[in-house]
């Protein structure tokens, strides 16, 4: 209710009053859209009109298609909320925000196997693509460093990295000027190894990207294998080309549920990881990590040092100002839940992605592309000529509220789609069984109305023949 002077009908004239929100005179015109209104409304008018149109947003709990959390606990909803006004760069004015920030670090450069050190080194940022930035910089000017102490050229870097790699990685070689060297794929081959690279790394390679969790397919590059690589040709050639893990969406698994696969820095040549708070990490978006093995891997020019929001404060990061409330949420979840409730969190997404794949493929109606044995994560095609795509599946699928993409595969290997299914945190087996249910009546509706369309063509055929 408002309290508010309202336009009779005939009389023309004003009385003030309580009024409900829909009945007052801010619903009789067009919301403002792109030119700011001459004079403003009560604040539960402007809300009524933003939350209205935000019920035509999909609903998260539907989303299958992103990795980002989108449930956090109410414990956490309350932090995150007495933070958002806290600006995360001001440590001189938040000292304890930037102190939970470093023990995240660090609890991020043990989980993640770094050599032992006194502290460990990494940064919170905005999302991965800024810590792929960050990382890929350092990585940059590490290398650059280097041939300069050697006074050799250093103006034509490159990197080399499969076309599994998130969007991101081209973005960086073409902001940072540094070449890419991209490894083709190939259908049924969407992950690179040691071979692969081995033919496209020289002297002036700043690194190699691997991929743990992948975008198109969940799985893994042969990190393990590229290091072996790398450290052969390191002693052989005395070229020290580093590994960066674009850990986005695995990092936060692999640890909890592939304890012996080898992938972070108990690798030689691995130097820096990056992995996203805001998927497996279970932290509502904006946050990303990047870590570090050590202090080396970090070139002092890359840290500025400022002094104006107080004390002296060095700063390596591309964003500035950010709100310290994901940072404190992620601590939350480090030492509310534990390496035992990160782990049964883990075990039961995969088991309910087991569950569904099993289910997917027992239909016979597809085809699987992956299946979850790395990440929570389902890729299938449709199997045959049914006479509709995945495309189609997709949008028939959004009718019942499902958001499930479809998309091809990376260059060499386009001529694949498929459709991907993301498990996260709140998605149940209870929901995993409405979700079949709805795919395969979906795909019967679909079936109909093909079978409908064939059977006009061909009457009309018949007719056209006929006269």
């Amino acid at each position: 209710m408002v309290s508010e002077k309202v336009k009779t009908g005939k009389s023309g004239k004003y009385y003030s009053g309580h009024v409900s929100t829909y009945s007052d005179r801010y619903m009789e015109k067009e919301i403002p859209k792109y030119e700011v209104p001459k004079d403003g409304m009560p604040a539960n008018a402007a809300y009524q009109l933003i939350h209205d149109e935000l019920n035509l947003d999909g609903n998260p709990s539907l989303n299958l298609a992103s990795f980002v959390t989108t449930w956090m606990e109410p414990e956490a909803d309350k932090l995150i909320m007495e933070s958002l006004n806290k600006n995360f760069i001001d440590h001189d004015e938040y000292p304890q925000t930037e102190e939970i920030h470093q023990r995240v670090v660090n609890m991020l450069g043990r989980l993640f196997n770094a050599p032992p050190q006194k502290t460990f080194l990494g940064t919170a940022t905005i999302g991965s693509s800024e810590a792929v930035m960050l990382g890929g910089l350092s990585h940059k000017f590490s290398w650059r460093n280097r041939r300069k102490k050697q006074k050799k050229p250093y103006g034509k870097p490159n990197m080399v990295m499969g076309e599994n790699t998130h969007t991101v990685w081209h973005k960086f070689a073409r902001y940072f000027d540094v070449e890419p060297r991209f490894i083709a794929l190939k259908p049924g081959k969407y992950t690179i190894n040691a071979k692969d690279v081995e033919k496209l790394i020289d002297e002036n390679t700043i690194c190699v990207v691997t991929t743990i969790g992948t975008t198109f397919t969940g799985e893994a590059d042969d990190i393990e294998g590229i290091n072996k690589l790398l450290v052969k040709v390191k002693k052989k050639r005395g070229w020290n080309i580093g590994i960066h893990v674009d850990g986005a969406s695995g990092a936060f698994i692999a640890p909890f549920v592939h304890k012996k696969l080898k992938w972070d820095f108990r690798l030689e040549q691995v130097k820096t990881i990056n992995t996203s708070g805001h998927k497996y990490g279970l932290v509502y978006p904006g946050l990303g990590w990047l870590v570090f093995r050590d202090k080396a891997n970090l070139p002092d020019d890359l840290v500025f040092n400022v002094n104006y929001l107080g004390g002296e404060m060095p700063t390596y990061t591309l964003n500035f100002s950010r709100g310290g409330g994901m940072v404190i949420a992620q601590y939350y979840n480090l030492i509310r839940m534990g390496k035992a409730g990160y782990t049964r969190i883990m075990k039961n997404m995969m088991e309910t992605a087991q569950y569904l794949a099993g289910k997917i493929k027992k239909s016979g109606k597809f085809v699987m592309q992956s299946t979850p044995t790395l990440m929570p994560l389902i890729t299938f095609q449709v199997k045959g000529k049914p006479g509709f795509s995945e495309y189609d599946l997709s949008d028939k699928l959004r009718e019942h509220g499902w958001i499930v993409p479809a998309y091809s595969m990376p260059p060499k290997a386009e001529s694949v789609v498929v459709m991907r299914v993301v498990m996260k945190e709140n998605f149940s087996r209870d929901m995993a069984d409405m979700f079949f249910r709805d795919l395969m009546d979906s795909y019967d509706a679909l079936s109909k109305k093909v079978k409908k369309v064939r059977k006009r063509e061909k009457k009309g055929s018949r007719v056209q023949g006929i006269c």
